[in-house]
């Protein structure tokens, strides 16, 4: 996370607070376009999810520039903004490179990140999609699908990295100038969804905030059909359950459009602000159970044969990976206490959660122990052994055919 240390801000997701009578039309504008949006991103991810699984490949290369092309925009403001207000440099690297968690929340905020960043459903995804690819099952095919995708995913993340450098570094900068605005300063003390674009308008102007929405509605059909497609698969590979079309559509779709609606509903912009923190650090939380297994099994000969990571990338991903885990454990158990000591709940019930609570604590870091060291029970064929088990293929399917045609003889 981007920490400017003189320059700094917070822009956490708070609760919004009526200053007047005067504010009740805004707001009630800025409930109904959540709902406009969000039903708008069900209906085209709906019919995205038909045109992906009816259209050829390159239909479908078509949709993901699409995608792309208007997140890019909303980057391409933001690098703008930045090279406007001119961050200080040093800052901008100092936070980069020198790991910091001051501030109130400030934990809570890297944890969200991180599950914004790397969602776990998404490292299924990757492999599914370097299968759909028109790639040969030589070994050379293989190695090749995986370089290119490697490249793929990089460049995604390495993006991804960039534009919340940018969205940092300008929110930082912007909300501690000295010519801010008395409107602008308390957009900044609470930053929400619909009210951060005006962080946009030295570029854009009075349409920094059309710009601005659709490029969230471009994110958010984009994360709602990477997150289907991932359930998909995920259910398909390892649970073996496969639905009709129709139904597994509306199934995903309302799963993950009808609860974002009721707490925009119910909350307007604030409670989905709250709601997306929320779920950013439940995925960053479930990082480790999709995260260990994925180290394991790509560093293991047995299952990887020649392909498997080297030495280098193997001890950078575990390092990187134990760092993810302990952010998340000391982001639970510090949460965990501070609330049970600041709350203002009976003593009995302050126990009570604490005797739930805390063994469920246990067995989370059991459960990751677990799986680091757990040793490996399968053992896949090796190259020689795949071609033997291909020849003696090829021997029994001769040998029938030449049964049958003796049968036809006689």
């Amino acid at each position: 996370m981007v920490r400017l240390r003189k320059l700094e801000t917070r822009p956490a997701i708070r609760r919004h607070t009526s200053r007047g009578s005067g504010i009740l039309p805004p707001a009630i504008n800025t409930e109904a376009w959540f709902i406009a949006v969000m039903l708008a991103t069900g209906f085209l991810d709906s019919r995205s999810a038909m045109i992906i699984q009816k259209s050829p490949h390159g239909e479908v290369r078509k949709l993901e520039l699409l995608v792309a092309l208007l997140v890019f925009i909303m980057a391409a403001c933001f690098f703008i903004e930045m090279s406007i207000v001119k961050p200080p440099s040093e800052e901008v690297i100092h936070g980069l490179f020198v790991p910091s968690l001051s501030g109130s929340g400030a934990t809570g905020d890297t944890v969200a990140l991180l599950g914004a960043l790397v969602m776990p459903h998404n490292l299924f995804l990757h492999s599914a999609l370097v299968l759909s690819r028109n790639t040969s099952s030589s070994v050379r095919g293989i190695k090749d699908a995986c370089r290119f995708f490697l490249f793929e995913s990089g460049i995604a993340l390495f993006v991804a990295l960039l534009i919340n450098i940018c969205i940092i570094s300008v929110s930082g900068t912007v909300c501690n100038s000295r010519n801010l605005s008395p409107d602008d300063s308390a957009k900044c003390s609470d930053i929400t969804l619909d009210s951060s674009s005006f962080l946009l308008r030295n570029v854009l102007g009075k349409n920094g905030a059309v710009v601005y929405g659709v490029a969230l509605l471009a994110c958010g059909i984009s994360s709602t059909i990477t997150g289907t497609y991932a359930g998909q698969y995920i259910m398909q590979g390892f649970l073996d359950i496969k639905m009709k079309q129709w139904l597994r559509n509306l199934m995903t779709r309302s799963i993950a459009i009808v609860p974002s609606l009721i707490v925009a509903i119910i909350g307007g912009s604030s409670g989905a602000g709250h709601l997306i923190i929320i779920a950013s650090m439940i995925l960053s939380v479930e990082l480790p159970f999709a995260l260990i297994p994925l180290l394991k099994f790509s560093s293991s000969s047995n299952k990887m044969g020649e392909n498997k990571n080297s030495i280098y990338i193997i001890g950078f991903s575990w390092i990187l990976g134990f760092i993810i885990i302990g952010i998340n454990i000391y982001f639970l158990s510090s949460k965990l206490v501070g609330w049970i000591l600041h709350n203002k709940l009976p003593i009995y019930t302050n126990v009570l959660i604490g005797i739930i609570m805390f063994p469920l604590m246990l067995l989370y870091i059991s459960a990751v122990i677990y799986l680091t060291f757990r040793k490996d029970t399968v053992k896949f064929a090796s190259r020689g052994e795949l071609q033997a088990i291909e020849t003696d293929k090829s021997k029994v399917a001769n040998d029938s055919s030449n049964e049958e045609n003796k049968e036809d003889l006689v």
